[in-house]
């Protein structure tokens, strides 16, 4: 860590005001071999993106980037105990180090970012120190965005070329039906073939105009296994506006357990979907059970009812399934004795509190509890999509 050692600034036009900040209206470069330290907020009304030395930011508190350009800088290090927050984008060029606290961005400003140029590398980033907002890449190279939420460093990665015409990303630990920043929800209950259900814990926004697989992970607060219980099942899925819906992505690799991980998706185009998150394939495998999570009562002859294999093993079981908001919709007691039937479940209502008896229960998230007498119950979310 390079605390304040020099000054060697060559300038127009500045103003330090009464020691509040350090605002610059004409021309400011940071020599090679200059080294400045910034205790000071920074406000950027010139040119201030020719630097060649080096930058730190520095302060027990809070400190803020803002003006009406970007200053872009050459080697850049961050120990701002409270936070840095940038008003105006910033640039580096070279390298940057995360020492201490976090870099905030305006998240419903999508261009107000910490840009890495020319494949910058970076340093240090954990749970406490990352860019909690966007974070964008220019450059040839694989790029892990240092992004998070919160105390959550929760990176996505593009591969070479990905970025040669900028890329972006940013990180969002929140539900996408209802998300803060976006104009527009994304229902994880409305997705495509070969997709049986959506997380409802976060998402990622990946933004770029080259064809790149993207690398997401996940860790204990994405509750993995409530889609899966065989990391081959799972999926990136994306929104695709056009279609309103989200669509399979695909699964060419993972790594880790149920736990932290991460996968990643077919080649894509980044731009031609709003967000990203994780999707499920129509199983779950549950030590000697196979539990099939969708439920597609059209008469096909697929689907049609809620199965889970393997259950006449355990004859003294029970089932039960919830709607959304907790209400019972389903029971039944050696639930392997009908599931092949009419008295299966099979998206019409057993009758509970307002759900009439027999009345088709609409396409959705549905959640399974099921009993089984001597070993370990099984709960898990189960999709109806006719």
């Amino acid at each position: 860590m390079k605390k304040i050692i020099s000054t060697y600034l060559f300038l127009f036009s500045l103003v330090v005001s009464a020691q509040t900040a350090f605002h610059n209206f004409g021309n400011v470069q940071i020599h090679d071999q200059g080294q400045v330290g910034f205790h000071l907020d920074v406000i950027n009304d010139g040119a201030f993106d020719q630097n060649v030395g080096f930058t730190g930011f520095y302060n027990q508190n809070s400190l803020t980037i803002s003006g009406t350009n970007r200053p872009i800088f050459f080697d850049m290090e961050i120990d701002v105990l409270n936070d840095l927050f940038l008003e105006v984008a910033v640039g580096v060029n070279n390298f940057q180090e995360f020492t201490n606290g976090r870099v905030f961005t305006p998240r419903d400003q999508i261009n107000v970012s910490l840009d890495y140029i020319n494949d910058a590398p970076y340093l240090g980033v954990n749970n406490d120190r990352h860019v909690d907002g966007y974070a964008s890449i220019t450059g040839q190279l694989d790029f892990s965005f240092p992004i998070g939420d919160d105390f959550r460093h929760r990176p996505a990665r593009i591969e070479s070329q990905a970025a040669i015409n900028t890329a972006r990303a940013a990180y969002f630990f929140e539900n996408p039906n209802s998300p803060n920043f976006f104009p527009d929800t994304f229902d994880t209950d409305d997705f495509g073939d070969l997709l049986f259900g959506v997380s409802i814990f976060e998402f990622w926004d990946v933004d770029g105009d080259q064809e790149t697989s993207v690398t997401l992970s996940w860790d204990t607060n994405s509750n993995i296994p409530t889609l899966v219980s065989d990391l081959q099942d799972l999926r990136v899925v994306g929104w695709d506006a056009n279609l309103e819906q989200w669509v399979n992505l695909g699964n060419i690799g993972f790594t880790g357990d149920l736990d932290n991980g991460e996968i990643t998706s077919d080649p894509i185009i980044p731009d031609n979907y709003v967000v990203l998150t994780f999707g499920t394939s129509n199983r779950i495998l549950d030590g000697d059970l196979e539990v099939f999570t969708a439920v597609s009562p059209n008469g096909d002859g697929f689907n049609d009812t809620f199965v889970i294999q393997g259950l006449i093993q355990f004859p003294d079981n029970e089932l039960f399934v919830y709607n959304r908001w907790g209400v019972l919709v389903y029971n039944r007691k050696a639930y392997h004795e009908v599931q092949q039937t009419s008295e299966a479940f099979n998206g019409i209502s057993e009758g509970r509190a307002t759900i009439a008896k027999g009345e088709e229960l609409p396409v959705g998230t549905y959640y399974y509890v099921l009993l089984v007498n001597g070993v370990k119950d099984r709960a898990g979310y189960l999709y109806i999509n006719r």
